[in-house]
This record gives C-alpha cells, structure tokens and sequence, in this order.
C-alpha cells in the first residue's frame, strides 16, 4: 500500500518580541509583579469556578482558596495603592509607565527620577544636562543624536522645543520639505538665519510663515548657484501674514517688480539685487534701519526720485538709510531733502556717480547729526569736504570717501583736521593716477579685501607725486588701498590700530613715515618688496626698543666713583603685576602681503 504524502511543514513562525502584556491578568508585563492564581480544573461536582476577565484585573486569592468552592474572589485593580497587597520582591519594584498629558496620577518620587534620567555609557545622566550638551551642537548633529535611542530623541525634542535662534544651510539637493519636517518642531523660534542653496520660490515663504508663528527675524541669502524666485506680490502678502517681524534681510531679489509692504512692527529692511522697480511703497512706520541695494546695471529704470519722496511721508523714523544704485542723483538726494528726515545718523549713497557738491549742500541741510556718512563713488570735491566738516565737527566718526576721483590730498588732510571724533576713514582709489585706462578699478574696503567692479566715472588725471600728511588723536582705521598717486606719506595716530596700503606701488620706502604704537594690522597687498620691508620695521621699532630697555641690567657706580658696573642679576627687582600684565598684553603687528576679504 502506497503511502500517503506528508502534507508540507507550517511556515515558520515569524519571531516577534512577545507578549507585551501578562497571560494572568491581562496587565503590561512591564514592571509588573503578577499575584494572580494559577486557574486550576473545576470539580466534577459541576459548578466552574470564575476565572479572571481579560477586562477587569482580579486581585490575590484568598489563603485557603485553592479548590473548593464556594468563596468567591476577591476582584480589585491590579495596582491599588489605596489597599495594602502582596508584597513584591526588591529586585522588581512595581512602577507606573503613564503619560503625563494623559492625566494619570504619579505617585512616589521614583517615576519623576526615571524620566529626568537618562543611561549614557552606563552611567545616569540627568536629560536636562544632556539637553545642554546637545543645545552646543549644530542642527546636523541635533538631528542625528535624535537617531540613537528614546532618551537620546526626547533630549532632541527638548533642544528643538527651546531653540529661539537657528541657523540652517539647505543644500542644492535637499528638497522643499525639509524646512516643513524641521522647523515645526521649534515653537519657541523667533530668530531664523538660511544660507540657501537651492530656488526661494513662494512656497518657500509659505512654509516659512506656517511653521515659524513667532518669528520676528529672518535673513536669508543665496548661493551663487541659487535663484530667488519671489515676486513682489508673494513679498508682500508673507510681511502681511507675519504681525511679529521687526527684521527682514533677503538677497538676491531680482525678481521683484515692485514693492508694497505694509506694518507696523518692521522696523530694518535689507533687501539687495533689486532691479528695476516699477512701484515702491513702505507704508512702515516703525522702521528705523533701510537697506536697497540695485544691480550695477545700464538699464535699469529705477526712479528713485519718487522713492526718496515717499520714504518722508510712509517711513518718518529712518535712522539709518544705505542706497546703492548707479541711477543716484542730485534730483534723488534733493527728494531726500524734502522728505525731511532729521533724525538719519547714518547716510550711505554710493556708486552715484551723477551726485556732485550740490547734493552735498542739501544733505547739510537735511541731516543734523550725521554719525556715518558714506559717498563712495560720487563726484564731490574738496569743497564739498569742507562742507562736511563745517556741518558735524562734534557727530561724525566715520567718513567714507573711496572712488572719489575729484577728491585731493587736501580734501583728504582737511578731514583729518577739523573732524576731530573721526575714527574711521576711507580714501581708496581716490588718489588715482591710472583710474582712465584701467578695465575696472579696484573697489575695497577698510579690512583690506578688495574686489573688481565696473568703471564708473571718469575721473581727471591726478599727479603722480603727491604727499599725505595724516596726524589724528583719534583715528583708529584709515584705508588708502589703491590711492597709486601717494608718493609720500607721514601718518603721526597714537590710536591708529588698521591701516590699508593695498596697491599703493608708487610709494617709496625712504618717505614712508608711521608713528602709531598701536597699529595690529597692515595691508600691503600689491606692494613692492622694500616698501613691505620698510613697514615691518617701522611697526615693531617701538616693541623692539621696549624689549632691549627690558633686557638691561641697571648699573652704579663703585664705591672710589672709577667706573659703572652692572648689579648682579639677583639684585633686580621684580616687575609690578600691572606691568607683568601690560607686557603680556603687547602684541607685535602684522603686515599682510596677501588679499584678505572681509565676511
């Protein structure tokens, strides 16, 4: 007789993790000592004995109740601390697993222990000292310590949850909801800094004003590689959503045909790369601090003329007011007159090459109190200098005059000489002699850095020897990187602690003259090999002599009056602490030979 076939094995099981709850009682298994019986068979007698409803949790049995029958059980919940039950062992203490949202009580003190409390190399540590450690990380790190374990993520959530300021760089490949997974999670945020990588589009702007309700500072910059894509209109209605902004800072807003924003709150406005505006209205009240920044480009139709007028009647409390735009003019700054802002303690009009003494005038008039005043890249002269310094010898502190080929030495040394609270100076490529056939001039700052733009104006040929004279008590950072028509110079500033000689070639070592015993850093980018040789021993001839007067030993004279001798080294006395403290204070200067941008 054949055989049958064997029917084929069951599959396996697949391996789980159990049971979370208790096959007696129906309690999680989790700290938890079960005191439930062991149900037993019922008696032949016929009546069953009650066995313990999944539903409600049976209580210990009584001591003779193991199988007779007739007192019935006991029933109660299973973690009654209002009734006293069988003890449990001490290596298994009863605890309550509960939420605190959930409304469940917490008794004892051991529960609150364990939540505070998290293992990390086996050791305990408090979570809020871990939330300390990981708040010192940047949002990578946060978001990968969140990855480790339960403890390790509510830490995390602590650091998100408490976070006011971040600062987030979203790469090119990441998508647009990266920003809606993290920034949800930080409800306490109200300062928010992105360096952007990819396109700012309006659903960029739309995650931004959903996620962020407190948010009342945003900046964002872009990439070399990244477009912004916002309109005018998606500009507007994001300000418009976001009562609690005071500062806006965006780059690279091309794209923007027109501006209308309306708050209250607003009070600093950076918007840069603008083009062409057809529409500029701020009805802001508040604001304080306003920066426009326009493409160096021919075609731009900007009419600044009506924006200047209407900056007096939506914007009365500007403080501080920056305009770049080759379409500055003396017609904008007259407009600026007549909105009558009398309380700007900062004015910048750069690369307006169209603006001349004129506008000079009519900024003396309007501005009372000018602590920083920046005309780099207009056409004044020394009479508007002059004016200048009539207008606010006891305010301004800061004059900043580069790419103003009509502008002499004597404009230069005027400066100096009647504006006493100057502290920061700025001449650069003023003092040209080649400015005509260069491709582009060489536009740089106080740092050193220096970077090429585009021509823009024609300047008259300066001599080629000319000679500075600068002595000032208080200045303590003059730039005159690129001024090649210097042949001489004598710069006499006790306080002087940044000087910037960037692609000074026609100075000569033998008339180079520094008295500043606090200069730290020199810019000598471009310059010949003599002249930077020259610099380093004009510098450190002070710390030098210094340190020669240090190493000398004092000398007498012996008892006959022959001859002077050196006391022995042990008769020195020690120096006081306040000198120990100066001498390891002083620190030798730097030159820089190479170019240093400044961020």
């Amino acid at each position: 007789m054949a055989s049958q076939p064997k029917p084929p094995p069951p599959p396996p099981r697949p391996k789980t993790r159990g049971n979370y709850n208790c096959g007696r009682c129906g309690q999680p298994k989790k700290g938890h000592v079960c005191v439930a019986p062991v149900p037993v068979a019922a008696p032949s007698g016929g009546g069953s004995a009650p066995s313990p409803s999944p539903s409600t949790s049976s209580g210990a049995a009584s001591a003779s109740g193991g199988g007779g029958g007739g007192e019935p059980h006991r029933l109660r919940r299973a973690l009654s601390f209002d009734e006293a039950g069988t003890p449990s062992s001490p290596e298994k203490k009863p605890k309550v697993e509960g939420d605190v949202e959930m409304g469940e009580p917490e008794e004892g003190g051991e529960d609150d222990d364990d939540d505070a409390v998290m293992e990390v190399g086996g050791r305990p540590v408090p979570r809020e000292v871990m939330a300390e450690v990981l708040r010192r990380l940047g949002p990578r790190g946060v978001m990968a310590a969140a990855g480790v374990s339960r403890g390790w993520r509510d830490c995390a959530g602590r650091v998100w949850r408490a976070a006011d300021e971040l600062r987030l760089r979203v790469l090119a490949g990441s998508g647009a909801g990266i920003l809606a997974a993290l920034l949800p999670r930080c409800a306490a945020l109200s300062c928010l800094h992105l360096r952007m990588e990819r396109d700012v589009d309006a659903s960029t702007l739309a995650c931004l004003a959903s996620s962020c309700p407190s948010l009342k500072t945003l900046e964002i910059t872009m990439a070399a590689n990244a477009n912004n894509k916002m309109t005018g209109e998606d500009l507007n209605h994001f300000v418009s959503e976001k009562p609690s902004l005071s500062v806006l800072k965006i780059g690279g807003c091309s794209n923007l045909d027109f501006i209308n924003l309306c708050s209250s709150s607003l009070s600093v406005l950076w918007l840069s790369d603008l083009c062409s505006l057809s529409k500029s209205v701020m009805n802001c009240p508040n604001m304080s601090e306003l920066s426009l920044c326009f493409e160096q480009q021919s075609n731009d139709c900007t009419d600044l003329v009506s924006l200047m007028d209407a900056m007096g009647r939506t914007c009365s409390n500007l403080n501080k007011m920056h305009i770049s735009s080759n379409q500055l003019s003396n017609e904008a700054v007259f407009a600026l007159e007549s909105a009558n802002l009398r309380g700007l303690s900062m004015l910048s009009l750069i690369l307006g090459s169209k603006i001349t003494d004129a506008a000079v005038a009519s900024i003396v008039r309007s501005c009372t109190s000018l602590e920083l005043l920046d005309l780099s890249g207009s056409s004044i002269s020394d009479n508007g200098i002059g004016m200048i310094c009539k207008a606010f010898p006891h305010t301004l502190s800061r004059l900043l005059l580069a790419l103003c080929p009509n502008v002499t030495t004597r404009g230069i040394q005027l400066a100096t000489a009647q504006l006493p609270h100057l502290q920061l100076m700025d001449c650069g490529m003023s003092l040209c002699t080649n400015l005509n056939n260069e491709k582009g001039p060489m536009f740089g700052d106080i740092n050193g850095g220096i970077r090429i733009i585009r021509k823009l104006c024609a300047a008259k040929k300066q001599p080629i020897h000319q000679r500075l004279i600068i002595k000032h008590s208080n200045l303590k950072k003059l730039s005159l990187w690129g001024c090649s028509a210097i042949d001489a110079l004598y710069v006499n500033c006790p306080e002087l602690n940044d000087l910037n000689l960037n692609s000074c070639t026609n100075l000569h070592p033998e008339r180079l003259l520094l008295q500043c015993p606090n200069l730290k850093n020199v810019h000598a980018a471009g310059c010949q090999d003599m002249l930077i040789g020259a610099i380093r021993n004009q510098v450190n001839q002070v710390l030098n002599e210094f340190d020669a007067a240090e190493s000398a030993l004092p000398c007498k004279r012996i008892a006959d009056g022959s001859k002077r001798v050196q006391l022995p080294q042990f008769q020195r006395q020690e120096p006081l602490e306040d000198d120990k403290l100066l001498g390891s204070s002083r620190t030798q200067c730097t030159v820089h030979r190479n170019i240093t941008r400044a961020t």
